[in-house]
């Protein structure tokens, strides 16, 4: 019983935590078809940014500025 509520709660866990990693994962893909050396550091001060500390270097503020009202990017703005 003990073994299944963890499983389970693990399985949530991983969910919730995919589910919102989502939209950046989409970007960054969308990128690396424009990059392939594309990473987390090419938009990011830091190589591996918290998300709630995500300082944006010249090329993420770009990136970040190209975004639409419809929530999708203009890649030819960057």
């Amino acid at each position: 019983m003990k073994k299944t509520a963890t499983v389970l709660v693990a399985a949530l866990a991983t969910l919730a935590l995919g589910s919102s990693a989502l939209a950046t994962m989409e970007i960054q893909k969308e990128y690396k078809a424009k990059d392939a050396k594309a990473n987390c550091a090419s938009c990011h001060v830091e190589k591996m940014p918290k998300k709630d500390k995500a300082d944006l270097n010249d090329l993420g503020k770009k990136v970040k500025a190209a975004k639409g009202a419809d929530g999708k990017y203009d890649w030819s703005k960057v």
